[in-house]
């Protein structure tokens, strides 16, 4: 099968993106725009839970926002002036209908419906215990533990029972809450996991990214602070911090590969950090060549960094078409390989004879560098160098980030120099981790790093219980939140 993004194949893959609006007449149409807009965060599934007053009402399905919240009957029966959404790719266990999120159930309380942008690093030995006390799960999703530690919790209202739960979990979460009265947001206390906050009229709107605001003509207010729980309802908007404070570690990914482009993070362009980057890269790995080509989409603003750096002319070597369909069913490899190029194709007449930089966000498994690194000799480039804009990845990510195994990531079993070898390009170059840094703005802190970047380093913000127990003989794997 061929995925939307075939060179996408080989990519890091973002966990979900979250969308809520309260205070809004026809709250789930808002909320389904804004999903629209994050997309690209999860790609597999999507949902919609919203709240008339009396009733919960909830959509959910596979396959993109398009073609399941685009009929006026869905979204009609989606009534209320509130609603949250979630769109998500699974990874490990089961990626049918009963992971799809926003999850719902009755608690003693009333409704709670939730949408989690993350992973929780100990979710089997929290779920392990849950079991031994009675709870029954629906599903094998790690977010449906948040519910059930709120079901059990004997603090005396939902506010209080949410955050007994959250004290329980470790790892990343950004949540949106759902209840008879009231709608929550809240980031872990490390804000590993983006959420903003906006205003449209008199509604208040909770997303991954800023651009979800553009699309639905909102106005940025502010980021969720780390370790922060907003609550809104019709008495106003109030903030809570009962988590104990501590430095924040912000997934650094955001800014190279995870959000758009035309969305802000933490204050910044993404696209200016991103051309920052390439700059960077240039001044760190500088080559001669005819040509800057970016892998499209990912690698372009980097790759127009480190032409303006370079002064060596950017040009589009790979053209990409955006008119195929999210599957392609292929009924042999010989077809499969031939499949790429559906998407991706050489423009020949630019590279033939031509020495080209190829800039690409990132390398995982190695495979689509070996394609694209191909495709450049087939249409007959001299030379083909690759710089990457992001450091060698090296170990997997237990925050809600789709990696494989460590075994399987390139940089964790070869140098760069092997990998060279096996990408079989000219030369081969990753921005280094104080380069990245500099593209943000920053100096990377090696006794304190004010951000997550695990995957570069190891350096793991959190402890990884279930990571840890794995060898203790842990039966069941949990789709992570993505």
């Amino acid at each position: 099968m061929l995925t939307t993004h075939p060179f996408d194949d080989d990519k890091l893959r973002e966990e979900c993106g979250i969308f809520g609006i309260w205070g809004a007449e026809h709250a789930s149409s808002f909320v389904a725009l804004g999903l629209h807009a994050l997309q690209h965060r999860g790609q597999e599934a999507v949902g919609i839970t919203s709240f008339d007053g009396k009733t919960f009402h909830s959509h959910r399905a596979m396959g993109h926002v398009a073609g399941n919240f685009d009929r006026d009957d869905t979204l009609r029966n989606l009534a209320g002036r509130s609603a949250i959404g979630h769109v998500r790719y699974s990874t490990t266990g089961d990626s049918g209908l009963r992971n799809i999120q926003p999850l719902f159930a009755e608690l003693a309380e009333g409704g709670f419906a939730v949408a989690h942008n993350g992973n929780l690093s100990n979710a089997l030995k929290l779920r392990r215990t849950l079991n031994r006390r009675g709870s029954i799960f629906q599903s094998t999703s790690d977010t449906e533990v948040i519910i059930h530690l709120v079901a059990t919790s004997d603090k005396p209202n939902r506010l209080d029972q949410l955050v007994d739960a959250l004290k329980q979990v470790e790892g990343a979460y950004s949540l949106l809450v759902l209840t008879d009265d009231g709608m929550i947001a809240c980031r872990d206390p490390l804000g590993i996991r983006p959420l903003v906050m906006g205003k449209l009229g008199e509604a208040t709107i909770f997303a991954s990214e800023t651009v979800a605001l553009d699309v639905i003509g909102a106005t940025f207010i502010r980021d969720v602070e780390p370790g922060e729980l907003v609550v809104v309802n019709d008495s106003g908007i109030r903030s809570f911090r009962p988590f104990a404070q501590v430095a924040p570690r912000p997934c650094v990914f955001e800014h190279i590969y995870f959000s758009r482009p035309d969305s802000i993070a933490e204050g910044v362009s993404v696209y200016d950090v991103r051309k920052a980057i390439g700059a960077e890269l240039s001044r760190e790995s500088p080559v001669e060549a005819d040509y800057v080509v970016p892998v499209p989409d990912s690698g372009v603003p980097a790759a127009l960094g480190f032409s303006q750096a370079s002064g060596i002319p950017f040009e589009l070597g790979i053209i990409r078409s955006h008119y195929v369909g999210r599957t392609f069913i292929q009924p042999n490899q010989a077809v499969r390989l031939q499949g790429v190029k559906l998407k991706h194709n050489a423009n020949s007449a630019l590279i033939d004879g031509k020495s080209i930089v190829l800039v690409d966000d990132s390398i995982v498994r190695g495979t689509t560098s070996v394609k694209l690194v191909q495709m450049m000799r087939d249409a007959g480039a001299r030379e083909v160098h690759m710089r990457i804009a992001s450091p060698p990845t090296r170990h997997s990510c237990f925050y809600g980030v789709d990696t494989p195994e460590r075994a399987k990531l390139l940089a964790a079993q070869m140098n760069v120099e092997q990998m060279r070898d096996y990408i079989k390009c000219d030369s081969l170059a990753f921005i280094s981790i104080e380069g990245l840094y500099r593209a943000l703005g920053e100096e990377r802190d090696n006794t304190a790093p004010q951000r997550c970047d695990a995957c570069f380093t190891g350096d793991y913000p959190t402890t990884l219980t279930d990571l840890a127990e794995k060898d203790g003989g842990a039966s069941l794997s949990l789709v992570a939140s993505r």
